[in-house]
């Protein structure tokens, strides 16, 4: 098992809260992740059929057996758990006694809302990301290599074949957790929805123009895109709302949270494809932004993250909040930079002035260096 930087976060959590819910997407490594932390703890899927009729038939006393403790996979498969779960830790509030993984936000989440709000410590566990692989020594050599792989756990335990392992996922999880959120007529339909989505990575999200080319109503993209944000498929990255006196877009970007996943959804499968691709660099940017939101979220942390862009044209890729200031993150996928890529972050820090924190620029070269104020960290040592 490759260590993962949220377990210090989730043993802290245990220690504190009586109920720890680890949250992601499916293959990520949440049931992993739980029963090597807590291994005295026991273990129980709700995904499967006979568990969960009888969690269903007689809650109470499947809880009953579990007094001791348990780490409970798929919980929100039995919401009618969450009401029985709140009285026991009532009772006996010991820190860390279940530890709860969903892979579905709308159903893990509601579910806390009602009955667990107060007693629970939330966590979502995303995919591999840069520093876990690198200290397992299993970054590839190639950036393109590595953005055709992405993050998933499997990928990188089983060395798996990145293409065919993304093709049984959005077919065994994707679809099926579609089924069971919304009503969709026809998956044909909806996987090209996915696939225009995975088009879209790295730009402003247009509801209207996505409804249209997937044909279906705005309202049918706006409830397609927000089950995939719920299965951590993708994300909306919000723009900041500081204008510095200037008119700003307000529109959120879409994001994929796996970068493999994006690419393999293009129909890219060979380095050489992705090399010459029209969207390398908004898949590159992509990533970046996803390490960004591993980075905080491994930690226990929300996103303090977002992105800048004016009505002009001027754009920032990546703004961290830090207090009252702002550090901003630019992203170039060639190995080269050159003079004008800087151009960005230096009028950056002329219209933020006193709020501008440092300015970086993520580059798919090997070389770290310091120009014109501005931190170029190559792609293989960027540390969120």
């Amino acid at each position: 098992m490759i260590p993962r930087t949220a377990a210090p976060t989730v043993r802290r959590l245990a220690r504190s809260y009586p109920v720890v819910g680890i949250t992601g997407p499916r293959q990520s490594g949440k049931t992993t992740l739980a029963r090597a932390l807590f291994p005295g703890h026991a273990y129980v899927s709700l995904e499967d059929p006979d568990v969960r009729e009888f969690a269903l038939d007689d809650p109470r006393g499947f809880l009953g057996d579990l007094k001791r403790g348990a780490v409970l996979d798929e919980v929100q498969r039995v919401p009618e758990l969450f009401a029985y779960l709140q009285r026991m830790v009532d009772e006996d509030g010991r820190a860390g006694r279940f530890i709860l993984t969903g892979s579905q936000q709308f159903g893990l989440q509601a579910g806390i809302t009602q009955s667990l709000a107060g007693r629970v410590a939330m966590l979502a566990l995303l995919p591999f990301d840069l520093e876990e692989l690198r200290s397992a020594k299993r970054v590839p050599a190639r950036l393109d290599a590595f953005l055709l792989r992405g993050g998933y756990p499997p990928i990188y335990d089983r060395r798996l074949e990145p293409a065919t392992w993304f093709a049984n996922y959005v077919q065994t999880y994707l679809e099926r957790d579609v089924r069971q959120l919304i009503n969709v007529r026809s998956l044909a339909q909806f996987q090209r929805f996915l696939r225009l989505c995975a088009g879209r990575t790295g730009q402003l999200v247009n509801l209207s123009s996505l409804g249209d080319d997937a044909g279906i109503s705005h309202n049918t993209a706006r409830e397609w895109l927000s089950v995939l944000e719920a299965s951590y498929v993708v994300h909306r990255l919000p723009p900041l709302h500081r204008n510095f006196k200037k008119r700003l877009v307000k529109t959120p970007k879409l994001h994929f949270l796996d970068v493999g996943l994006a690419a393999w959804l293009l129909g890219i499968e060979t380095e050489e494809q992705l090399r010459t691709h029209p969207l390398r660099g908004a898949l590159f940017e992509t990533w970046v932004v996803s390490e960004y939101l591993k980075g905080r979220s491994h930690r226990g942390r929300r996103s303090n993250l977002a992105f800048w862009r004016d009505r002009g044209g001027h754009e920032i890729d990546l703004v961290q909040e830090e207090g009252a200031k702002l550090a901003a993150v630019e992203v170039k996928a060639g190995a080269t930079v050159a003079a004008d890529a800087l151009r960005g972050l230096t009028r950056w820090r002329k219209i933020a002035g006193s709020a501008a924190a440092k300015t970086v620029l993520v580059y798919g070269g090997n070389k770290r260096q310091t120009r014109s104020g501005v931190d170029l960290i190559p792609w293989r040592e960027l540390k969120p």
